[in-house]
This record gives structure tokens, C-alpha cells and sequence, in this order.
């Protein structure tokens, strides 16, 4: 019977995403809000004021990286032709070389066998099937998504403000509705989640945005054009594990054909590679790791799962949905020893 349940509310995410992937990212973001819902809590300001504030910045934010993220899509439209010309170039020599090959491997079967027929069949170069690109989306293709795309924005933010408005009351409810009889407890341990991934999301963020100054900042050295609008791409895609930074690996390889010459079109992805090894294996693990320590296997399966259920969107959400998880189960402390508030105390 659980292995049913499961499969069943799997199925159901899957076939509901445009109603629970915004749902699901609004409920995470609250929880990450939840340091302002305690501020305005302990300054007396009203619920509803509290909710709108955390809402529309929360919005505003979002278009501002939306469009920073445009001039780095011009960019690397910008610099296609030229990327593709090196390619093609690159692509010629390596067909050329087979081509070579074929035709020796044609004249050793024409001496061995003689039978011309055959070595005219394995030397004939044959035509290659033209390649007219991908379509690009037209203007009425975009027409077509903004309802769905306008209707995700919707319930995220209707989500969103009234989780904040109502959250004390929502962890009121499921406290006395969870297995244990604690109610007290449960509304404790529901709101030291909310802590502790609020905390995890914050440090992550800090470091992230390290990561993503330095490489702005080697990036500009190496005269690379947009190289801050590069670095707050890198600020962001180091929040999806694994995926995020090999996306934008790939993208800096791009940028760096386009950009440059001989042995500089690999060195901003090498750098940038290089910077990331150091945040995941020394920095990330030494400021996280002391106060939540979480299986890399864990980790990457929720990764997995979430990118496979809902695509980047399941990724941005599958850690910090695991890390809540893991403390309501009771996987991982309430609070790390150092920590001197009394665990009774809200």
C-alpha cells in the first residue's frame, strides 16, 4: 500500500505541475522568508503588511535577474555565428581525416579482393544531409505561452503572500494534526525546520554569491565582454547542484569561442571549473557541513528526482524540500550543539 501511495502521488505531481511546481517553490520560498515574517512579528508589524512586503520584493528581485539574464542570451546569440564557424572548421578537418581513412581502407579491399565495385562503394564520398537548423520560436509561439507562464506567476504569488500571511496558524494546524500527541513539540520542531532551512538557504546564497563575484571579477581580467552579468548567472545556477554549474561551464566554453582565440577559449571555463571545485570540496562543506550534514547520495537523488518531475524549477526546490523533510523526520537535529537559545523558546 505505501508503495502504491508513492507512486500514485508521484504521478499526480507529474500531471499536476502547473498547479504544484509553483505551488511547491512558493511554499519553499516562504520557508526561506522566514527570518522577515519573525522580524515584522517582533516589531509588531501587521501580518498582511508583512506578507505584501516579503512578496513584492520577492517579485521584484525575480525580474530583476530575469533581466540580467537577457544581455547574456544576446551575447551568446550574438557570438553563434562565430562559434559555429570555428566548429564547422573543426568539423571539416575530423571528416576530412575520416574521409582519408575510408578511402585507404577502400584501396587496401581494392588490392586485396579486386573488386572495384566495392572500393568505389567505400570511396564514393557520399552527400551529407543538409542541416537547416532549428526553428526559432516565433512571435506567435511566445503569444501562445504567456498564459501559462502568467498563470504560474499567479498562484506563486497568491501562494506565497498568504503562507506568509497565515504561516503561524498552518503550523498550529499541522502540529495538531501530526503523529506523536506533542502538539507543542510538533509546532516546534515544525518551526526549527523553518529555521534551519531558512539558515542552510542563507549560507548557500553568501557563498554562491562569493562564487560568483570572483568569477565575474577573473572573467573581467581575462577581458571577457559582460563578465558581471556572467557572474550573477553563476551567482544563480550554483543553487541547481551539479546541473547549474555544468550548464554554465558549457556556457563559458561557448562564450569563450566566441570570444577568443587559441588556448584563451578554454581558460574561463577552466577557471570557472576550477572555483567551483574549490566552493563544492573545501568552502561549501566547511561553512554547511558543521551544522547540517547531508548524504551527497541523498543529495543527489533529490536532485535527480526534482529535475526529472519538474525540470530546473524541481531542482531549485528538491534541497531545500529534503533538508525540511529530513528535520521533520527527525534525521537531523534540531538545533547544532553550539547553539545556546533554550530549544523551548520561540
Amino acid at each position: 500500500m505505501i508503495a502504491v501511495g508513492v507512486i500514485v502521488t508521484v504521478a499526480a505531481m507529474d500531471a499536476l505541475e502547473a498547479i504544484a511546481a509553483p505551488v511547491v517553490l512558493a511554499l519553499v520560498t516562504g520557508v526561506v522568508l522566514s527570518p522577515l515574517s519573525y522580524f515584522w512579528e517582533r516589531h509588531g508589524l501587521p501580518s498582511s503588511i508583512g506578507a505584501l512586503i516579503g512578496l513584492v520584493g520577492t517579485l521584484v528581485i525575480t525580474a530583476g535577474l530575469v533581466l540580467i539574464f537577457q544581455p547574456v542570451v544576446s551575447q551568446l546569440i550574438d557570438q553563434a555565428p562565430k562559434v559555429w564557424a570555428d566548429m564547422q572548421q573543426a568539423i571539416d578537418v575530423v571528416q576530412g581525416l575520416v574521409r582519408g581513412i575510408e578511402e585507404a581502407r577502400g584501396e587496401v579491399e581494392k588490392a586485396v579482393a579486386a573488386e572495384p565495385n566495392v572500393a568505389n562503394l567505400v570511396a564514393a564520398p557520399k552527400d551529407a544531409p543538409s542541416d537547416d537548423g532549428l526553428p526559432l520560436p516565433s512571435v506567435s509561439d511566445a503569444l501562445l505561452l504567456a498564459p501559462a507562464i502568467l498563470s504560474r506567476i499567479v498562484i506563486f504569488a497568491g501562494v506565497l503572500f498568504f503562507f506568509l500571511l497565515t504561516r503561524r496558524d498552518l503550523y498550529e494546524w499541522m502540529a495538531k494534526n501530526l503523529p506523536g500527541g506533542n502538539a507543542a513539540r510538533s509546532a516546534e520542531t515544525l518551526r526549527e525546520a523553518e529555521r534551519l532551512v531558512s539558515r542552510y538557504f542563507l549560507t548557500v546564497t553568501l557563498i554562491n554569491a562569493g562564487l560568483g563575484f570572483i568569477t565575474a571579477a577573473m572573467l573581467h581580467l581575462y577581458g571577457m565582454p559582460g563578465a558581471v552579468s556572467l557572474g550573477v548567472v553563476a551567482f544563480l545556477l550554483n543553487f541547481i547542484l551539479y546541473l547549474g554549474p555544468a550548464i554554465f561551464f558549457c556556457a563559458l566554453l561557448f562564450a569563450g569561442v566566441g570570444t577568443f582565440d587559441g588556448v584563451m577559449v578554454l581558460l574561463p571555463a577552466l577557471t570557472f571549473l576550477g572555483l567551483n571545485a574549490t566552493e563544492g570540496q573545501i568552502v561549501t562543506p566547511t561553512l554547511v557541513g558543521r551544522h547540517m550534514q547531508l548524504n551527497p547520495l541523498l543529495v543527489f537523488l533529490a536532485l535527480v528526482f526534482g529535475i526529472w518531475l519538474w525540470g530546473p524549477l524541481g531542482g531549485i526546490v528538491a534541497i531545500p524540500l529534503a533538508l525540511w523533510l529530513l528535520v521533520i523526520g527527525g534525521v537531523l537535529p534540531l538545533r547544532a550543539k553550539t547553539d545556546p537559545e533554550p530549544l523551548g523558546e520561540t
